[in-house]
Parts: C-alpha cells; sequence; structure tokens
C-alpha cells in the first residue's frame, strides 16, 4: 500500500507541475499577445465631395429718407421726405430690383427695394450698392450715404437716441419669401433688456417694418439695439433725425455693426472747421461703446490720415451698459478711431459739424478686413472720399471702375498707416489688394456728413463633405 501511494502521489504531482506549467505558458502566451502589435484593418466610410449650388447675391437698401408725425393729427404716422439715389453693378448676372412694401403704411414716394443677382453660371455674382440723399424742410435737414447690404441672422445697432428732440427709426427689410421674427434688444444705462415693442416683431416676405426706437425706451440718450431674427435674415438701418429748439440738426441712416469683436476700426471720420468752431458748445466727436456680458476697459486711439497717432485714451466698460467716450480737441483733418478691449466690443463714432443752424451729422460704424476683390459704390455725395487703412501689412491696392465715369486709382498702404484717395460720385469700383485692407467711403461738406465701410464679397460655398 505504502508503494502503491507514492505512485499516485507520484503521479498526481506530475500533473499538478504539467498543469501549472501549461497555465503559466498560456498566460505568458496571452501577455505577449495583448503587448504585441495585432494586425489592423481599417475601412475608410463611402464619401462625397459636394460644393452647393451659389445662391443669389441679395442687397437690402434702406429706401427714402423718412419723418415721423409731420401730420398732427397722426403723430405716428411716416412721411417719405426726400428720395434717394442708388448706384449699383454687379460683376456677374445682371442686378434685378425687387420693391419692398412698408410696415406701416408710408405716405409720399416711399421706393424701398432690393437688389438680387442670380449666379453666374457655378459661381456667385458679387454686387454693390450704395444709396444717398439729401433734405431742406422745417423738420428734417442734412445728408445720408448708407449702403446696400446683405441681410443677417444678428446685428448691433449702434446710435440714435429718444430723448427731446430726437425721431429715430429702426428700419427692418426681408427681401426673401419667408417671413422673419425679429427680436429687437435695448441695452441702456439699466443693463439688457428686451422691451414689449421689441419682441416677436414679424416681418413679412418682401417688405420693410418701420418701428419707432422710442417704442423701446423713452428718454435714452445712448441705446444700443441687438437684431436677431429667425425664419429669415434681415437688414437693419437706423435712421436717426435731430431737432434743437425748432432748428433740424441733421439726418443719417446707419447700417448695422455686423458683429461684437475685440477691436473695432472705424475709418472716415471728418471734422470740420465748423465742429471745431463749435467746440465749446458740447462734444463733437463721440465713441459709443458696448461690451456684452462682460465687463472690461477700452482703449480708444485716433489717427490722422498720415497715420500718426494724434490721441489715446482708456475707459472702464460695464457689462451690458452702453459708454460714451469725448474724443476732445480733435483738429480740423480726416481720422481713424480704434476702439480695442479684452473681451468683445461693438462701437461707432458720431461726429457732427456744429450745434446751430444748418449743421448735420454722421455715425461710423466699424469696417471689416478685405482680402478678396470687392465691389465698392460711391454714391452722389460732397467730396467722396475712399479711406484705405493697413490691416497688418504693407498692401498695393487698386481700385479699378466697374461702372461710372472715374478713373483707375493705386495706393499704397502701410501695415497701420491711413491712405486717403479721393473717389467719383456714381461711380462702382472693384478693389484689388495684395493684402488685407479696411476701407470706407466719407462725405463731407458744409453742413453735410455721411458714409459707410466697405464689407467683403460674400464667398463662394465651400465644398461639403457628404457620408450616405
Amino acid at each position: 500500500m505504502t508503494r502503491r501511494r507514492a505512485l499516485v502521489w507520484a503521479a498526481t504531482s506530475t500533473r499538478l507541475v504539467v498543469g501549472t506549467a501549461l497555465a503559466a505558458g498560456v498566460v505568458l502566451a496571452v501577455g505577449v499577445g495583448v503587448a504585441a502589435p495585432w494586425p489592423t484593418h481599417e475601412t475608410q466610410p463611402v464619401s462625397l465631395s459636394v460644393t452647393p449650388t451659389p445662391a443669389d447675391t441679395v442687397l437690402a437698401c434702406t429706401g427714402p429718407l423718412l419723418a415721423l408725425g409731420r401730420d398732427a393729427s397722426d403723430a405716428g404716422g411716416l412721411t417719405s421726405a426726400a428720395s434717394s439715389q442708388t448706384v449699383s453693378a454687379s460683376d456677374g448676372s445682371p442686378l434685378d430690383t425687387v420693391a419692398l412694401t412698408a410696415s406701416p403704411a408710408i405716405s409720399g414716394d416711399a421706393s424701398a427695394s432690393a437688389l438680387v443677382a442670380a449666379p453666374d453660371g457655378d459661381r456667385r455674382s458679387d454686387a454693390a450698392a450704395a444709396a444717398s440723399a439729401s433734405v431742406e424742410a422745417d423738420d428734417l435737414r442734412g445728408y445720408t450715404a448708407s449702403a446696400c447690404r446683405q441681410p443677417l441672422i444678428e446685428s448691433w445697432l449702434v446710435g440714435g437716441a429718444t430723448t427731446t428732440g430726437a425721431a429715430d427709426l429702426v428700419v427692418l427689410s426681408n427681401p426673401s419669401d419667408v417671413a422673419a421674427t425679429v427680436q429687437l434688444s435695448l441695452y441702456s444705462p439699466t443693463g439688457m433688456a428686451v422691451p414689449a415693442g421689441g419682441a416677436g416683431l414679424r416681418v413679412d416676405p418682401r417688405t420693410q417694418r418701420i418701428v419707432p426706437l422710442a417704442s423701446l425706451g423713452v428718454g435714452e440718450e445712448a441705446p444700443i439695439v441687438r437684431v436677431t431674427a429667425s425664419g429669415a435674415p434681415v437688414s437693419a438701418v437706423l435712421q436717426s433725425s435731430l431737432t434743437r429748439i425748432l432748428l433740424p440738426g441733421g439726418v443719417e441712416q446707419t447700417g448695422p455693426v455686423v458683429a461684437a469683436e475685440t477691436t473695432q476700426v472705424l475709418p472716415g471720420v471728418q471734422v470740420l472747421q465748423s465742429a471745431v468752431d463749435a467746440g465749446p458748445s458740447g462734444a463733437t466727436t463721440v465713441l459709443r461703446v458696448l461690451s456684452p456680458g462682460t465687463a472690461t476697459t477700452v482703449t480708444v486711439t485716433v489717427r490722422d490720415e498720415r497715420g500718426d497717432e494724434v490721441l489715446r485714451q482708456e475707459a472702464p466698460l460695464e457689462a451690458d451698459l452702453p459708454t460714451e467716450v469725448e474724443l476732445a480737441g480733435l483738429a480740423v483733418g480726416r481720422y481713424t478711431v480704434t476702439a480695442a478691449a479684452d473681451a468683445p466690443i461693438t462701437a461707432a463714432v458720431w461726429q457732427t459739424t456744429g450745434f446751430g443752424e444748418g449743421a448735420d451729422f454722421a455715425w461710423y460704424t466699424p469696417a471689416p478686413l478685405l482680402a478678396a476683390p470687392t465691389l465698392v459704390a460711391a454714391p452722389a455725395g460732397p467730396s467722396p472720399t475712399i479711406f484705405l487703412v493697413g490691416g497688418g501689412a504693407a498692401a498695393d491696392v487698386t481700385l479699378e471702375p466697374v461702372q461710372g465715369t472715374g478713373d483707375a486709382i493705386d495706393a499704397n498702404v502701410s501695415a497701420a498707416g491711413v491712405t486717403v484717395v479721393a473717389a467719383t460720385a456714381g461711380t462702382v469700383y472693384r478693389l484689388q489688394t495684395d493684402a488685407p485692407v479696411r476701407a470706407s467711403v466719407s462725405y463731407a461738406s458744409a453742413g453735410q456728413l455721411g458714409g459707410f465701410p466697405i464689407w467683403p464679397a460674400d464667398a463662394a460655398a465651400a465644398a461639403l463633405t457628404v457620408y450616405p
């Protein structure tokens, strides 16, 4: 029995040793297998690069200058006070005119319209249009120049007031075939609010809805309005007019600021001798600025047409509260104002020719960078000039007429400099540059101010990758 037990024990021990060895081998093999690179096989999903069909180019024009409450029996009634003259051109398909119906109705010649250029083959047509108007009446006087703009989902209106003597209007144009719903958010000394008069505004297809700025808030000295649209984009413009002790003090149609950005460059500001002489009566050059949602500090610099810095100052900005910065002491000349902050801001500069009889004013809005060829429309007006501002690198710029009687213009712009060239009224130019620049069209004479920035041409739609 002892020998038998010894044989069983030996057999069992052998099996245990072999089993343990096999288990260890399996563990080692699995570990090596996990650590070792495994063969891979990748399958790329089926995809297709598709370039969307180019869309129509659509530009909405503001239309005539409007007078509010001329009829004593209808304080809210609107009247066409002066028609506008429009100059336009397309580098592709011809521009067609689409009439916009005003709401509420306007008495007189209310000829607001939109311009539409179909695609030119497989590319989008670039187009530009701008209008100007002047008026001399007991309740309204001055000159204004404004560009016809493509509709936007969001934009900012920086300017105007709802104090005594102001009769300002928000003009919302919807040139599409789809209704738009618009919200007007008011920024004032109490912060941001959506007044009842600015909520859920329906703008029907191919119509222009006109909203008195005072319906958003009364007694506001420095309002800023954020315009947001759903359903369809809209073009927003602010018409401002001012009366001082029964004397009309100017009129303006101010286009939108596209977006809040950390740096806003505002070219084209012109200070006339009459403004310098009127200095003691009040500030004639004022920057209005807002930092939405964030407190920050804005640094304001002013450069003359030689590019030399003539003024620099800082101002604190509280979140959602519009602030006005007086740019005092500017001599007669032409200037570019830059506002920079650590947070996105929106801004515009107000300039007046004076405070007495025959005065006019203008609001100058930021100019975006231009890199691609872009059309520039210069409507009728006094002494039209084009401001070119360096975008960080020296640029050679050519302005070639595509419509009108103007001559070609060649200009050199230094990296941070300003170049001002004379333009021909009624001419549309093609601006080409070998480095990014900013540009604006500006007008000035005794009792007349106006101007607007140049926006870049709409880019063609980029190719999309589609995964079936």
